[in-house]
């Protein structure tokens, strides 16, 4: 039996406030607060060690918190544990049932325990095969199949009960850029048809391709919440881009830039690119008079928002690759 929550109830899919978990001398996790809007992309990214894989087993009641509370879709997720399994689905703990057998058949017998019909098990499995770009694979035992092929097919499983939250926890670490891709698309519709999606992922690019919103989480904290560009936002300005025809007149070039932006820009000789940054958009106009008055032609111009890496970087103070502990 499928609930479907959409956008328009005005609940929260998932609302955590002061969550803790402490392993010994460690607090993995250190007070997090999250709302996840219902019919979202909710975007954790952190570094490993952040606390963010903690934080979602006990929002998917697989750990119970030692302080804080959270409830998805208004249901406490201790004191209603029971119903909050029946709301969420959760990616990776779906181990195969057994490796001989094909995917078709694993895929069947997980729709049987869930209490489907032998028919619409059948019709369910090759659907989500089909979904997933597996068609041509279901009848492999499962011990053939490669990592991103494995990593698809729990995601497949886990969609069979039509979960309307699901926990995708770095759901793509390790596929090639290809499968990445697909899994990205899959995730994009399964939104569109009404389920809500909290992702964790240590990409940048990931969060930046999926996300409506994005906590960033560093040693078991919340540091920074909002949309991608909010995020890009508060690191500052954005950042011109100019590269000159003619590489003799870069220094030219540059002054007028420093001169008319009042600013410090940057060089690349081999390229012929000046980089400055640009708080006033309004002052461009000014410039380009500025360059063609003096006879400088332009090869390129671009204005660049900061990167997702730049925010992770003046944030935490380090990169999101760096290995972290708690």
């Amino acid at each position: 039996m499928s609930h479907v929550y959409r956008k328009e109830t005005g609940e929260w899919a998932v609302e955590a406030q002061g969550l803790v978990k402490i392993f010994g001398d460690n607090r993995a996790v250190d007070g997090v607060d999250l709302k996840v809007p219902t019919g979202s992309i909710y975007g954790v990214l952190g570094p490993n060690g952040a606390g963010k894989t903690t934080t979602i087993r006990m929002l998917a009641t697989l750990l119970r918190p030692d302080a804080g509370s959270a409830k998805i879709f208004g249901h406490d997720v201790v004191k209603e544990s029971q119903i909050v399994r029946q709301l969420i689905g959760v990616t990776g703990q779906y181990a195969s049932v057994d490796e001989s057998l094909s995917a078709t058949e694993n895929l069947i017998i997980f729709s049987r325990l869930l209490g489907l019909g032998r028919a619409e098990s059948k019709r369910k499995a090759e659907e989500l095969l089909e979904e997933f770009g597996l068609t041509e694979a279901a009848k492999r035992p499962l011990r053939n199949f490669s990592g991103g092929m494995r990593r698809r097919l729990d995601l497949a499983a886990s969609l069979i009960a039509q979960p309307p939250l699901l926990f995708l926890d770095e759901p793509t670490t390790g596929l090639d850029p290809r499968t990445r891709s697909q899994m990205w698309d899959t995730i994009r519709r399964l939104v569109n048809t009404g389920s809500t999606v909290l992702l964790t992922t240590q990409y940048l690019e990931e969060a930046d391709q999926l996300a409506d919103r994005v906590a960033v989480i560093d040693c078991g904290l919340v540091v920074a919440e909002g949309t991608v560009d909010e995020l890009k936002a508060s690191v500052g300005t954005s950042s011109l881009h100019l590269r000159v025809a003619d590489a003799e007149y870069i220094g030219q070039a540059r002054r007028i830039v420093e001169q008319v932006l009042r600013v410090q820009t940057s060089v690349s000789s081999e390229a012929a690119k000046i980089t400055a940054p640009m708080a006033d958009a309004d002052l461009v106009t000014d410039l380009l008079i500025a360059l063609r008055s003096s006879g400088i032609h332009l090869a390129e111009l671009s204005v660049q928002k900061p990167t997702l890496d730049e925010v992770f970087l003046t944030i935490t103070g380090h990169g999101v690759k760096e290995e972290v502990t708690v």
